[in-house]
């Protein structure tokens, strides 16, 4: 268990750098790493039931306590990123399947990886554990909708079988690992240091098997839609700032929302495009699973340095 603990703290602390490995084994070995790619809806479904191991009722006051953040954040979350996602993916004249991508990542709810950054970042934890478990059980409801509305013109959209997979893939496991945690909490405290190192494993597994499934387009047009996934992702983290610091919330829950708001559940994007969709919809998640841990592992060592009591505006 102290090995597994210590290579658990080793994959969080390289996190952004794992998942760029095993984006660059996709790339390398197509052939074994697209041969994974089946694997991705149970692989998902076992990061949700860790993630549900991690949660506690208590994570849910804070929606009692402070509702104006977390309906702020939520609803910047599922507003801000989708329409940008089309709106980007529009611009940069994607293609059918790369626009669905692009809309499926900014519907997906906050990713797991977020509340780490947030605390890295001397952000709002509470707020940012709050965010991510709303909108994960809002996700089943809102993310067919959302895809249905700005991406059904592109490709046919099932929204009945993407709630159903949302309901599979998160909300059951999710749900599951908190009853085991209620009812069974000694034995799941033993287990959380070495949550991480599964989680970690699961989204480079992913990344690994989405790249690999569609090696020859990355190749084709990787340059475009990186930069398509960077701005995607640069434009909600700083909406999410401006829509926190609109509402007057303070310094901490603005770094927070912005986190939860730019960081999205990518894996569940691409473990949703490969079911509903095609491989080649997983694309645009697979790199902004990538990028996402890098710019928020950016944007936390900047923020680290300037406390959330500084008089200074933090994004000058």
């Amino acid at each position: 268990m102290v090995l597994l603990t210590s290579l658990a703290d080793l994959a969080g602390r390289w996190f952004a750098a794992l998942v760029l490995l095993g984006g660059l084994v996709g790339l390398l070995v197509s052939g074994p790493a697209a041969a994974l790619e089946p694997a991705i809806p149970v692989i998902l479904g076992v990061i949700m039931f860790g993630m549900g191991l991690t949660l506690r009722l208590g994570d849910f006051a804070i929606v009692v306590r402070r509702p104006q953040a977390v309906v702020v954040g939520v609803v910047a979350q599922f507003l801000v990123m989708p329409l940008i996602g089309w709106a980007v993916g529009t611009a940069f004249g994607l293609g059918p399947a790369l626009l669905v991508g692009m809309v499926l990542v900014g519907a997906s709810p906050g990713g797991t990886a977020s509340n780490v950054v947030v605390y890295l970042a001397r952000g709002d934890v509470a707020l940012s554990v709050a965010m991510t478990s709303v909108s994960t059980l809002l996700a089943p409801v809102l993310t067919p909708v959302l895809v249905l509305w700005l991406a059904g013109s592109a490709l046919p959209v099932d929204a009945v079988g993407l709630f159903l997979s949302i309901v599979q893939i998160v909300l059951i496991p999710v749900v599951a690992g908190l009853l085991v945690r209620v009812f069974a909490s000694r034995w799941v405290e033993r287990l959380l240091p070495v949550l991480p190192l599964v989680s970690v494993t699961g989204i480079v597994v992913a990344v690994a098997a989405v790249v690999g499934t569609n090696v020859d387009t990355l190749l084709a047009s990787g340059v475009l839609l990186a930069l398509a996934v960077v701005v995607h992702n640069a434009i909600g983290l700083a909406l999410g700032y401006g829509a926190a610091r609109a509402v007057g919330l303070d310094r901490a829950a603005r770094r927070a929302v912005s986190v939860e708001v730019g960081m999205q559940n990518s894996g569940l994007a691409a473990g949703l495009a490969t079911t509903h969709f095609t491989p080649l919809a997983a694309l645009p998640a697979a790199l902004f699973s990538v990028w996402h841990n890098m710019s928020g592992s950016l944007a936390a060592m900047y923020w680290s340095r300037r406390p959330v009591t500084e008089p200074a505006e933090e994004l000058r």
